[in-house]
């Protein structure tokens, strides 16, 4: 029997063992629920062949044509990713409207004995969630800040700020981009609407009753847009700001860009992105401390050069506290999470 999601929150309230997302893997890519399996009834090329036939041709051929390859499909589920399913796995399949795709492979599952449902009006249920919670809602909760120029170890204290019990959102780990030029995690962001999708589902598990802390950022990340909901609270929201010296924060970038220090080539790459901003001078010298291995100076001359001048053109005025840290250890960033929970 189909069922009809109301809202997010439902999706972790259901009794279902599995998600199951029967779309083509190239719908699947773009987005899909965070949780779901890709086992595609039809894959890319089949969908389209179909699809053209439907549209084409004859509408009867198309469903046998498509049948015969869900059948195939499905059948190699089967002997592979569900091989070892017991007899009472309940699993949950939905498809882009709810449609045949996901009735047939939800027939197919209730024949072997699984207790198969599908989701009522498929994905695009689904998203229209998301876009409600992310687009026209407020904020579930209160919002607030860390902030603090490069370097000064934002995302490692939203872990601490989370291993002491309090609610974060890792925007650049859900959008797979460390929010400045040399950001990129991947080769490829995730689409909007899969970022979109990791947001909105990690808003609905958050506590009205208490803030989420958030690492302030530019309305986009990478080439990911920050949706309204949440860039509207983040702009208005309390701040609290960490500074710390210059070594510390140079040190921090080191660890945290190990990909720009075995890469030298991306390094290049990403340095010669600035000489728009500093000169073929600058960036030469730059790159004559990248090949001698003096990556320490780099990263304190990108600092006080290029980043540090820019965050003080956008540096926010309502701060509710700042942190003068005198390093950036586990132990002094787990000292200033505390005191951050505990701050009024």
């Amino acid at each position: 029997m189909p069922i009809e999601l109301t809202s997010l929150s439902d999706l972790a309230a259901l009794p279902y063992d599995d998600i199951i997302d029967v779309r083509s893997p190239a719908e699947y890519a773009t987005d899909h629920i965070p949780t779901a399996l890709s086992l595609p009834a039809l894959f890319n090329e089949e969908r389209a062949r179909v699809g053209t036939i439907y549209v084409q041709d004859d509408p009867f051929a198309a469903r046998k044509i498509g049948a015969a390859l869900v059948s195939r499909n499905v059948a190699a589920h089967l002997e592979g990713p569900l091989a070892d399913k017991p007899g009472g796995w309940r699993p949950l399949v939905y498809c882009w409207r709810g449609g045949q795709r996901s009735g047939s492979v939800a027939i197919i599952l209730k024949q072997i004995g699984w207790r198969a449902d599908t989701i009522t009006g498929g994905y695009q249920s689904y998203r229209r969630l998301v876009a409600r919670a992310l687009y026209d809602d407020p904020m579930p909760c209160p919002v607030i800040l860390i902030d603090g120029g490069t370097g000064t170890a934002k995302t490692r204290l939203l872990d601490h700020l989370a291993s002491q019990g309090a609610q974060t959102l890792d925007l650049e780990a859900m959008a797979e981009h460390r929010g400045s030029l040399f950001g990129p995690m991947s080769l490829n962001q995730p689409a909007q609407k899969a970022f979109e999708s990791r947001l909105a589902m990690s808003m609905a598990t958050l506590n009205p009753a208490k803030p989420v802390y958030v690492e302030a950022e530019s309305s986009k990340i990478g080439r990911i847009i920050i949706p309204p909901t949440l860039w509207q609270a983040m702009r208005t929201a309390p701040t609290h700001r960490l500074n710390a010296p210059l070594s510390a924060r140079a040190e921090h970038l080191l660890t945290a860009y190990p990909d720009m220090i075995e890469n030298r080539d991306k390094l290049d790459a990403t340095l010669s992105q600035l000489t728009r901003y500093h000169g073929h001078e600058q960036i030469n010298a730059w790159r004559d401390l990248s090949a001698t291995g003096a990556f320490s100076t780099l990263a304190q001359q990108l600092i006080q050069t290029h980043y540090d001048p820019r965050y003080a053109r956008i540096s926010r005025a309502s701060v509710l506290h700042n942190h003068d840290l005198p390093d950036l250890s586990d132990r002094t960033l787990s000292a200033a999470a505390a005191q951050i929970i505990n701050s009024k």
